[in-house]
């Protein structure tokens, strides 16, 4: 089969298309045929091994896992022992190593069905950002109908997916977003949109229960400014990959200390993997209270443009990567 693999950490110049050994499903595991999967920032700092520290557990002088990507949709086409709730022929779609593959082996725990309604390129586009997005508002800032929440970097790929789920929660919804994305935005549920080439959303008279940062290009000072005394900061943003690795610590490290002297809380998150909230978020797509927006999509020969054009930061929603015959789905 053919997949993205890459023998060395650096830019996308390391990615190559190689014919690699088709995988067999273990225990509680299935061999899916993929027909799409998507991009994330994860997928370029894993690449890069960036920042440093990520590398003492992806392997400190190349990486240990040569494959790359975790976003996938595809179909069932075998089934190990133990395998019980799925049979080849089943459309599904989660969080998978290796997704960047015509085939990958997943574990059950990390896959659910594709709804119908559904195309494979969409659900493709699902799983690392919206368990980001469901799992940042919901479990790390406590979301609540009749609350006001702040997205800065609303039109991204986590940020379309913050938009909606924090609409579905009851919440009235703030995107912060560049002039040509703001149609979009607001097209998507947020009550008010601010251009922030227009306007500073730090000088504003408006204060939120929750403020989730995408972008990491403004000081906490900033954001807490606009955050009420007992409001809930979400730091998310990690910055470009020329983000000095000592930048991102010293960030991490300002806002666990000044989380000890303020009413304010400051967090980060890091999305899980999790079979019942990639349950969630199929019956939310399946209901259409959620629908991905995808930018741009590239075959999988074209991995390294792709990623090219996600580390600039300016997709407007998810980047797509098409497999097999999946250009028809």
């Amino acid at each position: 089969m053919k997949a993205i693999v890459r023998h060395n950490y650096g830019t996308a110049d390391v990615l190559e298309l190689q014919e690699t050994p088709k995988p067999g499903p273990s225990e509680n595991n299935m061999l899916i045929r993929v027909c799409a999967a998507a991009l994330n920032p994860l997928d370029w700092h894993l690449m890069r091994g960036a920042p440093g520290f990520l590398r003492l557990f992806t392997g400190v002088s190349k990486p240990k896992r040569i494959q790359l990507g975790v976003d996938v949709a595809g179909t069932v086409v075998a089934i190990g022992p133990g395998v019980r709730d799925f049979r080849p022929g089943d459309e599904v779609f989660g969080a998978v190593d290796g997704a960047l593959a015509e085939y990958v082996c997943g574990p059950v725990s990390a896959v659910v069905r594709r709804p119908p309604n559904m195309t494979c390129e969409q659900a493709a586009a699902v799983p690392i950002a919206g368990l980001t997005a469901l799992q940042a508002l919901r479990d790390k800032g406590h979301l609540k109908a009749g609350n006001t929440v702040l997205i800065n970097g609303a039109a991204g790929g986590v940020g379309t997916f913050a938009v909606q789920i924090a609409k579905w929660m009851g919440a009235g919804v703030t995107g912060v977003c560049s002039r040509r994305n703001v149609d979009l935005v607001r097209g998507i549920g947020a009550d008010s949109v601010i251009d922030y080439t227009r306007e500073d959303f730090g000088n504003g008279a408006e204060h939120y229960d929750v403020i989730f940062d995408l972008v990491g290009n403004r000081t906490l000072s900033d954001f807490r400014r606009v955050l009420k005394p007992k409001g809930i900061f979400i730091g998310c943003g990690g910055g470009g990959p020329d983000t000095p690795s000592s930048k991102l610590l010293i960030a991490m490290l300002k806002q666990t200390i000044l989380g000890w002297f303020t009413s304010q809380k400051l967090v980060g998150i890091l999305a899980r993997r999790n079979k019942a909230d990639l349950e969630l978020l199929g019956q939310l797509m399946a209901s259409g209270r959620i629908k991905p927006v995808i930018d741009r999509k590239f075959g999988l020969a074209e991995v390294p443009d792709a990623i090219r054009y996600l580390e600039q930061g300016h997709a407007r929603g998810k980047v797509v990567i098409m497999i097999g015959d999946s250009r028809q789905s």
